[in-house]
């Protein structure tokens, strides 16, 4: 919230005060002579039970309105406005809002000034009296009285919650449904109190007084339980998402997206650990956006993450000062509240997750329990997810050169043709190149120093390649260079400074001598390239390739060999 609107609830609080004081002790002056016990043992209970609110999305519910009620039906509207703004000072120091949230106070002090005032007026209109009541003739009266505070207090709510904190404006929240169910509750023992305290005087507030105290807590207790609830179901929820993800870019996602929605928070961040004892940040929540963000290695020696990694168990801090003796921090200047959480796989400190806050005791025990419960799912998934790109990656690799296999080659011949299909590429080259004589390199100089001069070759072919196209080895001494929007003509030109590149620069590897010994002698090679280009040569993959084959072998290779031929139909 802008800080001009806080100096503006301030101004209007300082001026609406005695104007609503005034006001309510006009219409409804008090009458309070010999019942200071009285009064003092209803803000009691009034203080009480705003010890036990419910917090739901930064709104808090209590049950104060079932004691408030008894105040303003016997003493009127002023007491009860002065007891109402006292018990919501309570409630506000009970959530111990921060000074960065003092706004907090003018605007539940006028908020509530609005509802005992608006309440109070319709009762009036309808015919409402104080002091000793009946139930047969009062009874429609009480009634619009509780209904116009609901009402008033939804209304204003919602009002603040749209045009103060620029929120959507939604119905059926729960916030709503709560408050909806807990005035069903208490509006009945409210009445309730009322008339009993006009039997038995200070004795009902103890015999209905206590039973509502020990609704609050009950309710208050039933919520946090339900929230628990509600948070495991998430959680299992969460955990199957991320485990039936496969690769750990998916799993880092799911887990920022579903972690930031989840709970309310200002930052968050997933750390790598990985190469022994280096952190880097790869998942990033600040200003509302998610940021991919590999940061460069850091040692764990600074910030709550460097706190985690040493300590090796999650920590919660409720306000700055209680991790101002963790150094070098990088967290935003404004956060108070963080959550600290190890992920370990296999006895492992595999990687940290940071949420933070910039409330002050943002976060309790039980969001502490369910991201600790999400961050062994997390390490969970992140090693399959890891497991199956490495068995991905093994199985389209070729584990000699380093290369995509014939296997991968497929994969993406097929994908390809469907982007020629979809007119998403103009043209696709196929270059398929094959090594002259290469079983004399195998004779002469033995097995091994023909896989150096494929691995070398494999490397100059990625290295001249780069991103425009892929290269893959098609099987023995043969490889493939597939390049997408390339014309035929300039593919046989690239094709062609590839020859050279291969043809004058020579091989270097190891020959082993008759007395064991070994020395690095520099080879010589060539190579035979056959080109056909889709959709000019070839109207599928089968006979993109066989093109590109037969120019290899009729053009290149029966020309003479170390030649680049094009196919022509």
């Amino acid at each position: 919230m802008d800080k001009k609107v806080h100096v503006a609830l301030w101004i209007c609080w300082i001026i609406a005060t005695p104007i609503f004081l005034t006001v309510a002790f006009d219409i409804s002056p008090p009458a309070f002579k010999g019942y200071e016990w009285d009064i003092a043992a209803f803000l009691l209970l009034m203080c009480l039970v705003s010890i036990w609110p419910i917090i739901i999305n930064d709104t808090s519910i209590f049950y104060v309105q079932g004691v408030s009620l008894v105040v303003f039906l016997f003493f009127g509207l002023f007491i009860e406005m002065i007891l109402t703004q006292i018990a919501v000072i309570v409630l506000l120091l009970k959530v111990r809002v921060g000074f960065k949230d003092l706004y907090r106070y003018p605007l539940n002090a006028l908020l509530f000034y609005c509802i005992s005032l608006g309440g109070a007026g319709v009762y009036y209109l309808v015919g409402g009296t104080h002091g000793l009541l009946t139930f047969n003739e009062d009874f429609l009266a009480i009634i619009a009285y509780g209904l116009s505070v609901f009402i008033i207090n939804q209304s204003l709510l919602s009002f603040f919650q749209v045009f103060i904190f620029k929120m959507k404006f939604k119905f059926l929240t729960r916030g709503f449904l709560w408050e909806l169910f807990t005035s069903l509750l208490v509006f009945p023992m409210g009445i309730g109190l009322y008339f009993l305290y006009l039997q038995a005087g200070m004795k009902a507030i103890f015999f209905v007084g206590i039973p509502l105290l020990g609704l609050s807590i009950f309710l208050a207790l039933y919520y946090k339980t339900q929230r628990i609830n509600h948070y495991l179901q998430q959680a299992s929820e969460i955990g199957h998402q991320l485990t039936e993800r496969l690769q750990k870019k998916d799993v880092l996602d799911i887990f920022m997206e579903k972690v930031t929605n989840m709970i309310p928070l200002e930052a968050a961040y997933i750390i790598d650990v990985y190469e022994k004892d280096k952190l880097r940040i790869v998942r990033k929540f600040e200003n509302g956006k998610i940021h991919v963000n590999v940061e460069e290695a850091k040692s764990p020696d600074r910030g709550i993450s460097g706190h985690v990694y040493i300590m090796r168990e999650s920590v919660i801090f409720h306000r700055r000062k209680q991790w101002k003796h963790i150094h070098k921090s990088q967290l935003p200047e404004t956060v108070e509240s963080v959550i600290g959480v190890p992920v370990i796989r296999n006895q492992d400190l595999v990687g940290i997750v940071i949420l933070a806050s910039n409330k002050k005791h943002a976060f309790d025990r039980a969001q502490l329990m369910i991201i600790d419960l999400l961050s062994a799912y997390l390490g969970v998934a992140v090693e399959n997810a890891k497991n199956y790109e490495e068995t991905r990656r093994q199985s389209e690799h070729c584990p000699l050169t380093g290369l995509y296999n014939y296997r991968y080659l497929e994969h993406k011949l097929d994908r390809e043709f469907k982007h020629l299909q979809q007119r998403k590429l103009d043209t696709l080259t196929l270059i398929l190149l094959d090594i002259d004589h290469f079983k004399a390199v195998n004779d002469t100089y033995g097995h091994h120093a023909g896989n150096e001069v494929l691995i070398q070759l494999s490397k100059r072919l990625l290295q001249y390649v780069r991103k425009k196209g892929t290269v893959a080895r098609y099987g023995g001494e043969e490889f493939v260079i597939l390049l997408p929007n390339f014309e035929k003509q300039n593919s046989v030109a690239f094709a062609e400074e590839l020859r050279q590149l291969i043809a004058n620069q020579p091989f270097e590897i190891e020959h082993s001598l008759q007395n064991n010994n070994s020395r690095t002698i520099s080879v010589f090679i060539t190579a035979s390239f056959g080109v056909a280009t889709a959709p000019i040569d070839a109207d599928d993959t089968f006979s993109l390739i066989r093109h590109a084959d037969r120019a290899m072998y009729i053009g290149a290779k029966k020309a003479g060999r170390n030649k680049v031929a094009a196919y022509v139909s």
